[in-house]
């Protein structure tokens, strides 16, 4: 069977001497590991199609009796190159793909799950990721897998919780006391699940959080009075 999807690249491996194995991310099949033959080689061709979180349309060969297909041929399509040349935004985009391969199963198509990623490297392409930006993908990733939360908790409010689902990664940046401490919240809401889905820790990137003096910190701070004409009764 010969098939084209578009795809992106969640991991790579080489494999004997001259192969590669990729881990892709692709619209129609789901997860698929395909191989690419003689990539490393000195004239070797594919090398752009089979770098990580590259996206292309890859035209595949693949055996009924073999569960591992062959890459054939493809188009690139987006190889983010400012997320190449800045370490920061290269350590996030490969957290999600990496979120991306172990909480999805082989061969399960999900659009939600292809469409968060594409938006998560194309904005890092263009901006470097905020400290809301890896929380904000993880939350939104549970929602697309079939984790997600109904109604906030730890006292989040629908708001914020609304915004880190919702609005662009880019646009999630905080400032104010009680918005930091929400953050925080949506870290320890994400720490609790990867602990609990995850069989091992992930090899990208630590949870990144507020330290646990800045939230002890924030919870005691007193709260901001409002001018009256800004109070709004409850």
């Amino acid at each position: 069977m010969i098939f084209t999807d578009a795809g992106i690249v969640l991991f790579r491996q080489n494999f004997r001497e001259s192969d590669r194995v990729l881990a892709l991310y692709t619209r129609d099949h789901g997860r698929i590991h395909l191989r690419v033959p003689g990539v490393n080689r000195a004239k070797g061709k594919l090398k752009a199609l089979s770098e990580p979180f590259a996206c292309a349309e890859y035209r595949v060969y693949q055996r009924s009796s073999n569960t591992l297909g062959t890459i054939t041929g493809g188009k690139i399509n987006h190889i983010f190159p400012s997320i190449r040349q800045n370490l920061k935004r290269q350590l996030m985009a490969l957290h999600c793909c990496e979120l991306i391969m172990r909480m999805t199963p082989l061969r399960q198509p999900n659009q939600a799950k292809y469409s968060l990623l594409l938006q998560a490297l194309t904005e890092l392409d263009l901006a470097d990721p905020t400290p809301a930006f890896a929380p904000a993908f993880t939350l939104r990733l549970m929602a697309a897998a079939g984790f997600g939360l109904d109604h906030p908790v730890l006292q989040i409010t629908q708001e914020f919780w609304s915004r880190m689902h919702e609005n662009a990664f880019s646009s999630l940046e905080f400032s104010e006391p009680g918005d930091l401490l929400s953050l925080g919240k949506c870290q320890e809401v994400c720490r609790r699940f990867l602990n609990q889905y995850l069989n091992y820790p992930l090899q990208t990137l630590k949870p990144v959080g507020l330290p646990v003096e800045t939230l002890a910190e924030l919870e005691n701070a007193p709260a901001v009075e409002k001018p009256a004409s800004a109070h709004i009764s409850r």
